[in-house]
C-alpha cells in the first residue's frame, strides 16, 4: 500500500540518518550576530548542567529570558564528564555551545566535579559538603533569580545528583530564586511549564549542540532534538495545558517544573504555563 504518509516517513527518516549535518570543532565562519551585553544589574538565570551539552538541551527557558528579557545567563558546568582524557576537549566543546548562545559559562573546579550522585549523598557526606560549597558560593557570587537544574528522578545519576546538589547549596546559601526544573532522560510526574521557541531559537539550540562534537558523533542526538521537542509539545498540551485543553500551535517546545525556592524549600505551584513565541516570558516568574 501506498499513500501520502509514506513520503512524510521517509521526509522524517532523511532528516534523522543526515550524514552531512555539521559538527562545530570551531566557531570560525560562523559569522555569529553581535549581541547586547546584558545591563550590569540584569537578573541572573544560572543553568547547572550535569555534563557538558545539558546546557543546550534544556536550555529554552534560560536562552528566552536572555533574548527577550534581558537576563545574564550563566551555564555551570557541574561536572566536565567522567572520562578523565576527555575532559579538557569538553570544556573547549561547552565553552564553543556557549559562545555561540551568548551564554557565560563557569567552572565549578578544574576538570569539574566527580562523584556527583545520590551514592555520594548518601555515603560520604564530607565529601558531599564540599561540593555544595562550591554551588553555594557560586550562587552567593551570581544571585541568581533562575535556577535551571534537572528534577530528582531524571534517571542518570549525575542528573539527579545535581538536583540535590543545586538544592543543598541554595539551602546552605539561604536563597530565594524561582526553580525551574528539567527533564531528559525521564519524564517528571507533575510539570507545569511547556516553553515554546521559535524556528530561530531551536536552531541555535541544535547548532550549540552540534559544538559537542565528539558527544553527538557517538550519538547523533542533534539530530533528534526537534523530534524530542515536538513530542514535548503533544504531551505538554495535556500535562501543562490540562486535560482537554486545546493543542498549542507552535511546533517546539520543552517542558518544566517551574516553582518557588524560598531559601529553605521548594514550594508547591498550582499554576499552569504555556508559553508560545510573543508571550512574555517573564510570566513564569510571578
Amino acid at each position: 500500500m501506498s499513500h501520502a504518509y509514506h513520503d512524510l516517513v521517509q521526509a522524517h527518516d532523511a532528516l534523522l540518518q543526515k550524514q552531512d549535518a555539521p559538527l562545530y570543532s570551531s566557531l570560525e565562519g560562523l559569522n555569529l550576530p553581535t549581541r547586547a551585553a546584558p545591563a550590569a544589574d540584569a537578573p541572573v538565570v544560572m543553568i547547572f548542567a550535569p555534563h557538558p551539552d545539558d546546557e543546550c538541551i534544556i536550555g529554552a527557558l534560560p536562552l528566552r529570558l536572555g533574548r527577550e528579557a534581558g537576563f545574564r545567563v550563566v551555564n555551570v558546568a557541574v561536572t566536565q564528564g567522567s572520562n578523565l582524557k576527555r575532559q579538557p576537549e569538553r570544556w573547549v566543546e561547552v565553552s564553543n555551545a556557549c559562545e555561540l548562545l551568548g551564554w557565560e559559562l563557569q567552572e565549578t573546579i578544574p576538570g569539574g566535579l566527580m562523584g556527583v550522585s545520590p551514592k555520594t549523598r548518601n555515603d560520604d557526606p564530607v565529601a558531599w559538603a564540599e561540593k555544595v560549597s562550591v554551588l553555594a558560593a557560586l550562587i552567593e557570587k551570581y544571585q541568581p533569580a533562575v535556577c535551571v537544574l534537572p528534577h530528582d528522578n531524571d534517571y542518570h545519576s549525575a542528573h539527579i545528583g545535581t538536583h540535590f546538589l543545586v538544592i543543598d547549596a541554595l539551602k546552605r546559601a539561604g536563597h530565594a530564586c524561582t526553580v525551574a526544573q528539567s527533564e531528559f532522560w525521564r519524564q517528571m510526574d507533575a510539570p507545569n511549564a511547556l516553553i515554546a521557541t521559535s524556528n530561530s531559537d531551536t536552531a541555535d539550540l541544535i547548532a550549540a549542540l552540534a559544538c559537542h562534537v565528539e558527544e553527538v558523533r557517538r550519538n547523533p542526538y542533534h539530530l533528534r532534538l526537534p523530534g524530542w521537542m515536538a513530542d514535548n509539545v503533544r504531551r505538554g498540551a495535556e500535562v501543562c495545558g490540562g486535560q482537554g485543553a486545546a493543542a498549542p500551535t507552535f511546533s517546539f517546545g520543552t517542558i518544566y517544573k517551574v516553582s518557588r525556592f524560598d531559601g529553605g524549600q521548594l514550594l508547591d505551584n498550582p499554576a499552569k504555563y504555556t508559553l508560545a513565541e510573543g508571550d512574555d516570558i517573564k510570566a513564569l516568574l510571578g
